[in-house]
């Protein structure tokens, strides 16, 4: 299995997974022109593509959804309430509803749609099982929930938003409506809560922490990051690997 954050913030997200049998790319937030040239400078092939999966309809996960899919002739899967909700997206030839906590299942892999508290129609994060073992995603959520830290136990690679830092939040520019809609339920995990959730996640199996959906004016990676480290340095069950997203080009690729 070899994972990749193509894009993560809030002007774009895309990852790539590809194992044995499968090209997938869940979520499509740039144009496809660029996740094309993502997909090419970590020797990905788009016209290899076998589906785009989608977490919700907010424009910084969908931009390319439309234009990808009708290139590529490619399937979406995405929840029916997210269907309903997206909007631009133009035409969908090939769509594959579902619900959460529904089975999805595409060539090799097996999708877990968990539900996650977001201000959209019907958020998910994915749990991807894989003959390599089970990638979580968990992106775009006001609150680490007891549901999400039972069901993302015992996976091998996460996918964990850490958006904001709460002092650079609070001090920074934004309107207060949108620091609080950002502090809320149903708005983003900062460092700390992202910390705290890692650490209800750890065991000996993990090999890979991918920080994901940094916010580039309340937060810097090195505090995203120092968050996640002093969790890690505090435990003895596993090492893994920490690596950062970024807005402005492809992550670290990891291999499974």
């Amino acid at each position: 299995m070899r994972i990749c954050l193509l894009a993560s913030g809030s002007k774009g997200n895309a990852i790539y997974l590809e194992t044995r049998e499968t090209r997938l790319l869940i979520d499509a937030g740039l144009s496809a022109r660029e996740l094309e040239r993502r997909m090419a400078a970590i020797g990905a092939d788009p016209g290899a593509l076998n589906a785009l999966l989608v977490s919700h309809e907010h424009s910084d996960h969908c931009r390319g959804i439309g234009p990808m899919a009708r290139r590529w002739s490619l399937p979406v899967y995405l929840h029916h309430a997210t269907h309903d909700a997206l909007a631009g997206a133009g035409r969908l030839d090939r769509i594959s509803l579902f619900d959460s906590g529904e089975p999805i299942s595409l060539r090799d892999l097996q999708i877990e749609a968990v539900p996650l508290t977001h201000d959209a129609a019907a958020p998910v994060g994915f749990i991807v099982h894989t003959q390599a073992g089970r990638l979580g995603i968990a992106t775009d959520l006001g609150l680490g929930t007891r549901l999400v830290a039972d069901r993302y136990q015992g996976c091998r690679a996460l996918i964990l938003e850490a958006n904001h830092d709460e002092e650079m939040l609070r001090d920074g520019p934004y309107p207060w409506h949108l620091k609080q809609r950002i502090r809320s339920r149903h708005g983003h995990l900062s460092n700390r809560e992202s910390a705290e959730l890692l650490k209800q996640l750890l065991w000996d199996g993990l090999e890979a922490v991918f920080l994901a959906h940094l916010s580039e004016t309340n937060n810097r990676p090195q505090l995203a990051k120092a968050c996640a480290e002093q969790v890690l340095a505090g435990q003895t069950a596993c090492n893994p690997h920490l690596i950062m997203g970024c807005q402005e080009r492809p992550s670290a690729c990891f291999n499974l």
